[in-house]
Order: C-alpha cells, then sequence, then structure tokens
C-alpha cells in the first residue's frame, strides 16, 4: 500500500515541475514580453493604443523570434551548447526567423497590394464587399534581429536569476 502511495506522490511532484521548466518559462516569459513592447511601439508610431498588438503577429519586436531564441539560448546554458537538444532548438529558431523575414513578410506585402486592388474594384463587383486580408503578417529585419536580443536577454538574465537563487 505504501509503495502505491510514494509512486503517486512521485506522479503528482512530476506534473509540477513544468513549472520549474526554465526554457519554457524562459520562452513564454520573452514571448509575453514581446507582445507588450509591441503595444507601445504601435502606440508610439500611431499615438493610438491597440489592444490587438497583444495577441497579433507581425510588429517590432518579433515575437516569434523572442520566444525561439530565448528556447535555444536558455535550452544552451542548462544543458550545453554541444548537445543535441541545443542543435535542433537552434535550428528550429533559424527556420522560425528566416520565415518572419521571408514568406510571411512577402505575404504580408502582397496582402496590401491585394487590398487595394479590392478596394479599386467598382461596387457593383462580387468582391467589393470581401473583407480586407491581414497585411502584417511578417517582419523586416531589424525586427526579427529585436526579437532575437530579447529572446536573449530573457534567457539568460532567466539562468542568472536562477543561478542567484539557488546558491
Amino acid at each position: 500500500m505504501e509503495d502505491s502511495t510514494a509512486t503517486t506522490t512521485s506522479s503528482t511532484h512530476h506534473y509540477f515541475t513544468i513549472f520549474t521548466n526554465y526554457p519554457l518559462i524562459s520562452s513564454l516569459t520573452a514571448f509575453t514580453i514581446a507582445q507588450f513592447i509591441k503595444l507601445f511601439t504601435s502606440w508610439y508610431r500611431e499615438r493610438r493604443w491597440d489592444l490587438k498588438q497583444l495577441i497579433g503577429s507581425g510588429g517590432m519586436p518579433s515575437s516569434h523570434s523572442a520566444t525561439v531564441t530565448a528556447l535555444a539560448v536558455a535550452i544552451g546554458l542548462q544543458e550545453g551548447f554541444g548537445g543535441s537538444h541545443f542543435a535542433i532548438a537552434l535550428i528550429l529558431a533559424s527556420v522560425v526567423m528566416y520565415d518572419a523575414t521571408g514568406v510571411r513578410l512577402h505575404a504580408g506585402r502582397q496582402a496590401e497590394v491585394l487590398n487595394q486592388i479590392v478596394y479599386e474594384l467598382p461596387a457593383e463587383h462580387p468582391l467589393a464587399e470581401s473583407r480586407p486580408l491581414r497585411e502584417l503578417l511578417g517582419h523586416t529585419p531589424p525586427q526579427v534581429v529585436a526579437g532575437g536580443m530579447l529572446g536573449s536577454v530573457t534567457a539568460v538574465t532567466g539562468y542568472l536569476f536562477t543561478r542567484v537563487a539557488t546558491s
């Protein structure tokens, strides 16, 4: 009977280790900080508060880049930069950041052109009343670099904080 209780306690404890998973916490923190920064950069650019920036993609800094960079750096700091886990995270970060400045950025620019074409259609055209496409999909290289820097700083700060807290 005691074996069963020990197993249950151990498995319950195992579920709560997610709250001490440094790479996960670092990534989610970087994402959250990036989204909040977008709120302020949007206000600075447009002089109005746009709460959609808290959940939207695109803008300064890239929250996708911040998230995957924080993940890669945190894994590197925790498990070593020579390991396979870091290699996987680095490749993932590279693909996400490349995609943000490539495919997604160009898809957003094409959406701008298509929205302009639809706007200029005569009112009786079947597409004249169609909902506009989202234009802010990707990121410029400076937005991706800023996100990467934010992710790196977040991961290093979290690492130093956990080192100080456990000493």
